[in-house]
């Protein structure tokens, strides 16, 4: 018997290898779990109302993971496993209401007739209306926004006897904006500019959990490249072949690391900045170190491990002394006195001034009859005429220098509150007019107050008493201002000036509110944190802000400073009547 059963066996293991091919292709077979299955979310609570499953729906919308497992459990079985919601989402404020639709069919009856369905006691329409506060694009930038948020579900009592949503969501989702800053963290990705060879800031958003794969998305958005609002303005030091050969590891010893690959034939000078890149970028998300490796060997060679401390500065480094336009004359804001040269002694009638960030060039608008023109030269010197002038000049500002390329040689400002100009110095040592293409920041109205940013890669414009940001994105011959953007559109209002704050991604307006006349923003305007109103009047009408300096405002009773957001204004020690102050920039 045993011979027989072993000669059985034989048999079926030669058919066997007679189905086997002699050559096949390798197949990778995935045990991920659908996206739709919903086994690690809690189940909605049992005999929740349809007005409440709608609004816990919109509350676990801003829970992304596991391909929105939360969100799914209040959907029915169909509708769990067809959803397919978008990248991008609407943020809406947490004071959003769900009420009964009385015009939308509740569904059939389960004999319907013709003329007289009565409603389905087992279906229910309802309707979210909300304000909107913004979007989270594909990208994971934020882009604000306002306007009305409304968005219908049919929900239907289950087999169970539970209600559950059983019409296709929409494919953008509403997200509270209570829920979204629980869930997703702020993240600031750094590109480089080639036009001032410092990093810009990116902000962005990821989820926030699992907290140990903060690293991964952050170099996730790195290799992305930059978003749509700074597209065109920065440098992408990453080619199409790079990717991420491992994911970020986190080793033993508190390390992270982080292998590329595709970066063969790149040289020292761009693994350099691409280690900055990280490092940098990296800083919201870890303090500890990073090994940076790339087709196996450390990316920059000799230097394996890096610390945000080893990076050189990218940053221009700008005059430490802030100046103020006080009775026609440009001051010190350190002593108050006339600084030197014509502009201080009073042969100019000036208007307004800027200084360029190294401190060495000055730029000022002069009173000239009814009309203003421009004169730029050197600190301390006669400041020549330049061939621009207008009805009015808003107050000038410096493009940032290539670090080490000696002082700026292009200022701008905008004539009669509807052209942008830029002067530009030539290698004759004139200073040409130049145009910037603005329309679409035109097309948001009048341009009062316009302010480059120190890395060169934005603008930030008072338009119509609003906040605006904009990139700006340089060709051979062209300049041109892109996605202009609103902050806080409908709640900041009657803004007077603007200045860029003491970080990179940051901004302080001045308004006219008495209340809270100045105000602290995000780049983007997801966050906005008022200043101390104490000892101000309203409105300010000017505002200076700088890299490790106090923040000097001006009102009616002359100029105050502050440092924190709930510190009270002090009176600055040389303030002047009607003084304007200012920074480098």
């Amino acid at each position: 018997m045993r011979r027989v059963l072993v000669l059985l066996a034989c048999a079926l293991v030669l058919v066997s290898c007679a189905n086997v091919p002699q050559e096949s292709l390798p197949v990778v077979v995935s045990v991920e779990k659908a996206p739709q299955q919903a086994n690690n979310a809690p189940e909605p609570p049992a005999n929740a109302e349809p007005l409440d499953i709608v609004r816990l729906f919109i509350k676990a919308n801003a829970d992304p993971r596991s391909g929105n497992a939360a969100s799914r459990a209040f959907l029915d079985d169909k509708q769990r496993g067809a959803w397919r919601p978008n990248r991008s989402f609407t943020i809406i404020d947490k004071t959003f209401s769900t009420v009964y639709d009385p015009t939308a069919s509740t569904g059939p009856t389960t004999t319907p007739t013709p003329s007289s369905a009565a409603p389905d006691p087992n279906v229910r329409t309802v309707t979210v209306r909300g304000s909107v506060l913004g979007t989270l694009s594909a990208d994971s930038a934020f882009i604000p926004s306002s306007g009305p948020a409304e968005q219908t579900f049919q929900v239907r009592k289950q087999a169970d006897g539970q209600w559950r949503i059983s019409s296709p969501p929409p494919p953008v989702l509403l997200v509270t904006d209570d829920e979204f800053d629980g869930n997703y963290n702020p993240v600031v990705v750094s590109f480089y500019s080639g036009d001032s060879g410092s990093f810009a800031p990116d902000l962005r958003y990821v989820p926030a959990k699992p907290q140990s794969g903060m690293p991964g998305r952050v170099m996730d958005l790195i290799l992305q490249g930059p978003s749509a609002g700074l597209t065109g303005a920065v440098k992408n030091l990453f080619g199409d072949g790079v990717s991420l050969e491992n994911n970020v590891k986190n080793n033993d010893d508190g390390s992270l690391t982080v292998q590329l690959s595709g970066l063969t034939g790149v040289g020292p000078d761009t693994r350099s900045l691409i280690a900055a890149q990280i490092v940098l970028s990296m800083q919201t998300v870890t303090s500890t170190r990073i090994r940076l490796l790339a087709d196996g060997a450390p990316l920059v060679a000799g230097h394996e491990y890096w610390r945000s401390s080893d990076l050189p500065s990218y940053n221009a480094s700008s005059s430490p002394n802030g100046l103020m336009t006080a009775g026609g004359r440009v001051r010190s804001l350190s002593d108050g006195a006339p600084i030197a040269g014509a502009v201080g002694n009073g042969a100019y009638p000036v208007v307004s001034a800027a200084q360029s960030i190294d401190g060495k060039r000055l730029a000022v608008v002069e009173q000239d009859g009814d009309r203003v023109r421009l004169r730029i030269g050197d600190l301390g010197r006669d400041l020549p005429t330049v061939d621009l002038g207008g009805g009015s000049l808003s107050r000038p500002t410096w493009r940032p220098a290539q670090i080490g390329a000696g002082p700026s040689n292009e200022v701008w400002t905008v004539v009669d509150h509807s052209i942008i100009a830029r002067m530009v110095l030539d290698p004759n040592g004139h200073w040409l007019r130049q145009s910037v293409n603005a329309n679409d920041l035109l097309a948001l109205g009048s341009i009062g107050v316009l302010r480059l940013s120190r890395d060169g890669t934005r603008v930030a414009a008072t338009v119509n008493g609003q906040l605006v940001v904009a990139s700006v994105v340089r060709s051979s011959d062209t300049v041109t201002l892109r996605e202009p953007r609103v902050l806080q559109p409908g709640v900041l209002t009657d803004v007077l000036d603007v200045d860029w704050g003491s970080t990179p991604d940051t901004l302080v307006a001045a308004t006219s509110s008495p209340s809270q006349p100045v105000q602290r923003l995000s780049i983007d305007g997801r966050r906005m944190d008022a200043y101390n109103s104490s000892n101000l009047t309203a409105p300010v009408r000017a505002v200076a802000s700088a890299p490790s300096q106090p923040i000097v405002v001006a009102d009616a009773g002359g100029l105050w400073t502050a440092t924190e957001l709930g510190e009270v204004w002090r009176p600055q020690a040389h303030s002047m009547q009607n003084a304007d102050p200012f920074y480098p920039g």
